[in-house]
């Protein structure tokens, strides 16, 4: 969930990512802008290291410190999403609420939106007495291309 002011427009994209930042009166640097770039393009939860390396790939130079910096300011000020696993942080771009499909023999988590059924919405909140609002799920499976 966002940590900011629920009335700020939602960031959909990368020039809202972009837009986000100034708003947030923060300076868009070269290496701010490769990172947030290449998590939009990538639709995908990447670590720093593979960011870091991606992005030298690409010849786009940038330091390990400074990708590590970028992402704490960015995830930290709510532009893009951070997600704790036992093996380490993973970034991705922020969209609207989603859930999550984690591929066990990948490693990769993708996002994907999903509506559950009322009745289901019903039911945990029957159960939970807890008024819901919103939710993710996180799905857990292996690669379709396993035989």
């Amino acid at each position: 969930m966002q940590k900011h002011n629920i009335s700020t427009k939602p960031i959909r994209s990368l020039e809202d990512a972009l837009e986000r930042c100034q708003t947030l009166g923060m300076r868009v640097s070269r290496q701010r802008h490769y990172i947030l770039e290449l998590l939009w393009e990538a639709n995908e939860h990447l670590s720093a290291r593979e960011i870091y390396d991606r992005l030298n790939l690409e010849g786009k130079e940038i330091g390990h410190t400074s990708v590590y910096q970028n992402l704490e300011a960015l995830s930290s000020s709510g532009i893009i999403e951070c997600i704790e696993r036992c093996d380490g942080r993973l970034y991705g771009n922020i969209s609207d609420s989603h859930s999550h499909v984690n591929c066990l023999d990948t490693n990769q988590i993708l996002d994907v939106h999903v509506q559950l059924p009322e009745e289901v919405i019903r039911y945990v909140e029957e159960k939970t007495g807890v008024q819901i609002t919103d939710y993710s799920v996180n799905f857990y499976g292996y690669s379709a291309s396993q035989d």
